[in-house]
């Protein structure tokens, strides 16, 4: 008991005023770096919504795209390094930046691009390419709306394709929390298929011929 008192009245302080200098520091750093991430991922998120509306309203510009396709590649390439240790509060904004991108994609009738091509890992790839199926549903609904049941097939068409590619995956939630995605991409899937489904019922009934009058 007195030794420890001795060690507080005087001597050497337990310790060096230079490692407790550089922890500040270090912690001053980690403060600036989160909110470097936070200020980025709420940019990036403003980005790929802005592009999403743009896309369901017919007005984006290839420009949008591309600025945007540049701007997550970069990002998440800080993530995996200087940010590393920050890179989870991101999460949420490069799944929707994946979202926006792969819909572009689908607007474009093109091969929806992986993620190495858009320089972001697997696993907010996979969250956003389960949120893609709620996207196309709502291609597939404006296309009923309009009267085009066969553009709605082909949209249903790749809801399913989404979905059974979505299922092969059975990663730990701790790794990436797919399930979620899995089960609302089901449950659209098949409210999709029973709104064409229906409307093809319905187009049919109109274009079938009246029935023939009998002998009076």
């Amino acid at each position: 008991m007195s030794g420890s008192h001795r060690t507080a009245e005087g001597g050497s302080p337990p310790l060096d005023e230079e490692l407790l200098a550089d922890l500040e520091a270090r912690l001053r750093q980690r403060e600036l770096q989160r909110d470097q991430v936070y200020d980025r991922a709420r940019r990036l998120r403003r980005a790929a919504q802005t592009l999403m509306v743009r896309l369901h309203a017919g007005t984006a510009r290839p420009e949008e795209a591309a600025a945007l396709r540049q701007e997550l590649a970069a990002f998440g390439g800080e993530l995996r390094d200087e940010l590393r240790a920050e890179s989870p509060l991101a999460l949420d904004a490069l799944q929707e930046g994946v979202e926006a991108l792969l819909l572009e994609a689908v607007h474009r009738d093109t091969r929806l691009p992986g993620p190495a091509e858009l320089g972001i890992p697997p696993e907010p790839y996979l969250l956003g390419l389960g949120d893609l199926v709620g996207e196309v549903r709502r291609l597939a609904l404006r296309a009923l709306a309009e009267g085009h049941v066969d553009r709605a097939e082909e949209r249903l068409g790749l809801m399913e394709a989404l979905y059974h590619a979505l299922m092969r995956f059975d990663a730990p939630r701790g790794i990436v929390a797919l399930k979620p995605k899995q089960d609302t991409a089901r449950s659209l899937l098949e409210r999709t298929r029973g709104d064409v489904t229906m409307a093809r019922v319905l187009l049919r009934a109109h274009l079938a011929p009246p029935p023939a009058e009998g002998p009076r």
